[in-house]
This record gives structure tokens, sequence and C-alpha cells, in this order.
């Protein structure tokens, strides 16, 4: 059996390249690349679920509007394609801060926006044949030491503070937490009905076909390296709003940057989103003695209060695939190496899986890769749209981006639109944030926060029954 770092993998092991949802369905063939200088109404930078949820929208609202995207290799390929495959109602960012925007009740309406959010996905994908692995089996968080216990606990406590009853989450007993999922060494858990599995390749491609077939021009292979705004004084007037790319400039009313954890690439940029990696590996199919022993058969999606979290899905074809922090920043914001992980890290997950699920001890590994997705400097998710320069964005989802794209592409569309609504009145609309400190504080900070994290964790596993102070300090220094 071959081994990496003590990790049995199959014979077709890989690295990288794709992740394992590409793997399963092949990469999808390269459309034409811009043929040259164009102009558009809307054009939108970063062929992911942001930049394919807003021209989606768009285009069912006003069919006659001239839509591009412009995606440096293919729709999809980035996060969007990568992930862990949560279409959860969770949203990035502390309730209280966005709260202090605009008011409780906006803060309230935010998360059940995200709620709805979830359905709304589904049934897009009903409506449009887009065939996800769509499972609806709602998300387990599971505590596995006394301080996570507390920490769930507290969460569960606060969401009834917010005005969200045992229909958004509960706690779950004992026996009913053994009959959902057997976890090695549970203390508690906690379920919620707003989560739903996908198979996130599938989403991906399933979206950039139904987009193009609406009559977005999807271009891809082409490198956008900076961002203009409107020159004029208003819509319509001369200089309009462009995108600068290697196979010309595309001028247009509006540019929308959906680039999550690729921004740093465009001129003036580097500092907006830190791009912050996750790792994902996922096994052989399991047999039917190893199910009988995890049990998981509601499909939910499962997740750990540990600092340096884990995520984890049943896939359609009776695989684990679970993710967590690998080397979580690389100076400089670059990004990974065509979705290699390190060695180091396939290791640490597939400790965690086989200390999570003892039953998989002896399962081999077919897959592993990583990813970036965009971390603001206050780790709350933002969409804006100025009107007067023409530029737009959506982003930083911290790794919640799966149901946030398309609730950002719905409040993108009705921004553009210029109609006001429920959505363009939500607290994350218009936020101004920070920028992140420049290198070398940067990546020391970042550093410093995750090193502290991994001790916590440690700590905690030691049986303490309140969160670690390093974990405290971590979130001083990380200012979530």
């Amino acid at each position: 059996m071959t081994r990496l770092n003590g990790t049995p993998l199959t014979d077709d092991f890989a690295n990288g390249g794709v992740s394992f949802w590409y793997r399963q369905i092949g990469v999808p063939e390269r459309r034409p690349a811009l043929p040259g200088p164009r102009d558009y109404d809307v054009a939108i930078v970063g062929g992911g679920y942001t930049g394919m949820w807003t021209a989606y929208y768009l285009k069912k609202a006003q069919p006659d509007l001239r839509v591009a995207i412009l995606e440096r290799e293919f729709a999809g390929f980035g996060a969007s394609g990568r992930n862990g495959g949560w279409l959860s109602a969770e949203f990035a960012g502390s309730r209280e801060r966005h709260a202090a925007a605009r008011g409780r009740q906006a803060m309230i309406d935010l998360q059940r926006a995200m709620f709805a959010a979830v359905e709304e996905v589904i049934e897009v994908t009903r409506a449009e044949g887009i065939d996800a692995d769509v499972h609806k089996g709602g998300l387990v968080h599971v505590a596995t030491n006394p301080a996570q216990d507390r920490r769930l606990r507290a969460e569960v406590a606060d969401l009834r503070r917010w005005g969200f009853d045992e229909q958004d989450m509960r706690p779950l007993t004992a026996q009913e937490r053994e009959e959902r999922i057997h976890v090695a060494g549970a203390l508690s858990a906690a379920y919620s009905p707003h989560c739903a599995r996908i198979q996130p390749a599938k989403l991906a491609v399933g979206l950039a076909r139904t987009v193009a077939a609406l009559g977005v021009d999807v271009f891809e292979g082409t490198t956008v390296t900076e961002i203009r705004p409107r020159t004029g004084d208003g819509p319509g007037k001369a200089g309009r709003a462009a995108a600068v790319t290697d196979r010309g400039t595309v001028t247009a009313e509006y540019v929308i940057r959906a680039t999550e954890g690729f921004t740093a690439s465009i001129r003036g940029q580097r500092r907006q989103w830190l791009p912050m990696n996750s790792s994902m590996i996922v096994t052989e199919p399991l047999g039917e003695r190893v199910w009988e022993r995890i049990g998981w058969q509601g499909r939910e999606l499962l997740g750990d209060q540990a600092h340096a979290y884990v995520y984890a899905q049943r896939t359609a074809d009776g695989r684990i695939a679970i993710g967590g922090r690998g080397v979580p920043y690389r100076f400089g914001s670059r990004t990974d190496v065509r979705g290699a992980t390190q060695p180091q890290t396939v290791a640490a997950l597939y400790r965690m899986l086989t200390t999570l699920f003892p039953a998989t001890a002896g399962a081999r590994i077919q897959h592993s890769w990583c990813g970036v997705l965009g971390v603001p400097r206050d780790w709350c998710s933002t969409v804006h749209l100025d009107h007067a320069t023409g530029l737009g964005w959506a982003g930083g989802y911290v790794g919640s981006g799966v149901t946030t794209t398309n609730l950002a592409g719905r409040t993108l569309r009705d921004l553009v639109l210029r109609r006001r609504t429920e959505l363009t009145g939500l607290p994350w609309v218009g936020r101004q944030v920070r920028q992140w400190e420049p290198e070398p504080l940067r990546w020391l900070g970042v550093q410093a926060i995750y090193a502290l994290f991994r001790t916590a964790d440690r700590h905690e596993n030691a049986q303490m029954s309140r969160t670690s102070a390093y974990a405290r300090l971590a979130g001083l220094i990380s200012g979530r």
C-alpha cells in the first residue's frame, strides 16, 4: 500500500491539479477567450459562484442587458469548484457588528435571508436542470471536549437571544446524536435544518452552462489586471468603467469584482481581502460495514467546534470528504500552486478523519487539494455598488460562500437595476472595511493567529472546561 507521511493512498491518488469534484465529472472544455476590446452594460470579473449568480439574476430580470463574465482560468476554477459542498445558512462575521450598522432587526433579516437563500439555490437547480447531488439533510455541529461543548451551548443560547428558535438550531440528545452520526468522543451536538450537501463542481458547471444559454458572454483564459472607475459624472457619460485584460479592455456601465480569494491579483487590490488557504482530502468509497459503524444515513453536513475547525460531508457515492486549514496564508497574498497541498496537511486531515471516525482507519485517500477564500479585515462579508464610479463587488465570505454568493448575486442585481428592495437594505450592503496591514505584518499576524489557535486546540483537548486563553488572544489579534 502506498503511503504519504503515514497516510494510506489509493493507487491513483492525486494531489492538486483540480479538486476531486472535477476529477469526478471531468474538467470542462475551455470557452473562448475575450477576442479583443468590447463594451457591455455589465462586466463581471471572476467566473465563480458570485459572478455567475449575478449574471444569472441580471439576465432573468432584464434579458436585453449585455452581460459578460471575464475569467482567468475556467468558470468555477477557484473556491466555487474546490469547497466542502456546504450549502449552509451560516454567515461570516459577528452578529453584533452587522447589527451596529443598521440595527438589530436588520441583522435578523440578514439571517432570515440566508435561510431563504438555501432554498433559493435548491429551487434554481431544480428549475434549470442542474444535477448537483443536492441533499438537504441539515447540519450537525459536534463538540468533542468540554471547552467545545461550552462554545456550542453558548452559540445555541445566542441564537435564542436573537429570536431564532429550535426550528433553526437545536441541541441533540445523546440518543439523537448517536442515531444521526457516531462521532468518537462526542460530548454534545446541535442540529440545524438550514443546510444541504452539494457537489460543488457540478453546481459550477451547471451555472456556467445556464448563464451562457441566457446570453451571457463567458470569456475564459482572460486575465483581468486592473479595474478602472468611470471618469464621467454619471451613468451614460463618457469614460465608462473598465476592466483591463491581457486580451483587450472591456468597458461597461458597471464593472463588478467577484474575485474572492484571488482579489489580490488585481492592481491596487493586494490588501483588500486576505487569501486564506483551506485544504481537503477525500476517501475511497467506504464499505457498508464502515457505514454501519458510523451511521450518517441522513447525509447531514458535519462540523466541529475546534478553533482550527474541520468540515465534512458524506458524498453521493459513499465517501467522506473532510477539510480544514493547512498552510493558512502565503507571504504577499500569493495563492496555491494549482491546488496542491502539503503532505503534512494531508496527514493532519487523515488523523482528524480517523479520530472522529475510527471505523475509517485503513481507508485510503484518493485525492487532496486546496484553495483560497477571501477574508476582509473585520471578517464580515460585504456587497457594494457605487453608481458614481460604476464599480461594485461582493465577497469576503470567509469560507461561507456557497449560499452567500447567491444572496450576493440577487443583491447586486437589485443594486445595478437601482431597485430599493429588502435585499438592498440588509446590513452587509455598503460596508466599508479597512485594508489589511502591509507585509511583513500581515504574514506575521496570520501565522501568529493560527499558531495560537492550534495551541488552544491542544490545550482544550487536554479537557480544559473553558475556551483557552490562547484562542482569546488570537481573537484579539485577528479582530474577529
